[in-house]
């Protein structure tokens, strides 16, 4: 220890207690001693040590009962276990019990070296815990500025989406041609499914994932209110288990379920007959996700030109390849099933 410290021994030997006042005191250290557990713990509740030495074999309390005591005080100092030359037993339930260090009693002014040393390496050992709480909350505290400003930034880009969103509806409903007024109708939607990634981001305590469960009910509720008409009833069912998705995955698996059942509510079942289209999200296996869309309509025959612009289409496939994901239609099931299982 290079700067001068204020030091509590405790120890019943009255011996040792003057040698190591003595030879501490030559090195600039301010040294109070205490004769046994009991006076110890008094004297460090009134006094303001930086390093506190406590003996094993005291009478009355010991030196881990006086640990004890003296661990429940408010901002106790770091504390150095003095143990016999046999007694590794006790110096390792000393550790345990909150010491930052331990040595072994030896005769003469060894063993006042090796006490100078040990309470070098406590006061370094806290000076690290320090720091590393202080680097700790730092971080913390810069986490927490970081997610604060992705919340906003979300916050910021849904309304900008959303400004965008009443812009295509408003130029959609002042137009004549139904052609165009539908494909701006269906930019609208693809809008609103990105949108609601950052809705949930906003909303969320977690701004790195998206509750996927939440996300395809939200954009399910907003399909089922766009395409069930009481001319062209459609119901849209989803059971989804509550995987976490990064954003990036979470809006191209939104696009895709908005295309793909759109799709079917456009063009699976003829305008006056009602239909069904189910969705599923599920774990395939622990490192992928598997995405069930599907309905019992009028289905895919090979050879087929798209329905509509095919836009929606090409949507699905780019969507899928940004998530490597792989893409299939089974051509066995009555309607059209289209399933995509890609990595968590």
């Amino acid at each position: 220890m290079k700067e001068p410290r204020t030091i509590l021994y405790i120890d019943d030997d009255a011996g040792l207690r003057r040698l190591v006042d003595k030879l501490l005191s030559r090195r600039g250290h301010t040294v109070v001693t205490a004769e046994d557990g009991a006076a110890g713990v008094a004297k460090a509740r009134e006094g303001n040590f930086d390093i506190i030495a406590v003996d094993h074999y005291m009478p009355g309390m010991d030196g881990l009962q006086t640990l004890a005591a003296l661990r429940e005080l408010p901002d106790c100092p770091p504390v150095v276990y003095v143990t016999g030359s046999e007694e590794s037993q006790i110096a390792v339930a000393a550790l345990k019990a909150g010491a930052y260090e331990y040595v072994v009693k030896t005769i003469g002014d060894d063993f006042v070296d090796l006490l100078e040393q040990a309470f070098t390496l406590a006061l370094a050992r806290v000076r690290l815990e320090r720091e590393k709480r202080e680097a700790e909350d730092k971080l913390k505290a810069a986490n927490e500025r970081l997610e604060a400003l992705l919340r906003e930034v979300n916050h910021r880009v849904a309304n900008s989406l959303q400004l965008v969103s009443t812009f295509v509806h408003m130029q959609a409903r002042g137009l004549d041609n139904a052609g165009a007024r539908e494909a701006l109708e269906d930019t609208q939607r693809r809008i609103d499914a990105i949108a609601q990634v950052h809705r949930k981001l906003y909303a969320s305590g977690d701004v790195e994932q998206v509750a996927m469960d939440e996300y395809l009910a939200a954009i399910v509720e907003e399909l089922q209110e766009t395409w069930s008409t009481p001319t062209a009833p459609r119901s849209i069912q989803l059971r989804a288990e509550p995987l976490q998705l990064h954003p990036d995955k979470a809006v191209s698996l939104g696009v895709i379920v908005n295309e793909l059942v759109s799709n079917a509510c456009k063009y699976a079942y003829d305008p006056a007959v009602p239909g069904e289209i189910r969705v599923e999200l599920s774990r395939a296996n622990d490192q992928q996700f598997s995405l069930l869309v599907e309905d019992d309509g009028c289905g895919i025959k090979d050879g087929d030109a798209p329905k509509g612009s095919g836009l929606g289409s090409k949507l699905v496939l780019a969507m899928a390849k940004s998530l490597a994901a792989t893409l299939d239609y089974d051509k066995a099931h009555t309607g059209v099933r289209a399933r995509v299982v890609a990595a968590i």
